[in-house]
């Protein structure tokens, strides 16, 4: 008897190593697809690896305009619990 899609999903899952990754599954535009797949082939990477890159820059950047230990700082580092928490008070 065959797998149901569920299964096997599952047991690709279970054979991942452990490691820190998350998965991200969303939508984004045709748009941003074909200049993230540019970007890719230009560079000679995989879409991951370039939007990893892309994030992790953005990140840097923001980052060199925040002061340690101030409520700037602190906010951007919040998580979005904490984030919604607090905009109940």
């Amino acid at each position: 008897m065959s797998k149901s899609t569920a299964e096997r999903q599952r047991e690709y899952r279970a054979r991942r190593p452990e490691n820190d990754d998350r998965r991200l599954n969303t939508w984004i535009s045709a748009k941003a697809d074909l200049a993230l797949e540019r970007l890719a082939r230009h560079n000679g990477q995989s879409k991951r690896e370039t939007l990893e890159r892309l994030v992790l820059d953005a990140d840097e950047q923001v980052l060199k305009t925040l002061d340690l230990d101030t409520p700037e700082w602190d906010q951007y580092f919040a998580s979005r619990a904490q984030l919604l928490r607090n905009a109940k008070r």
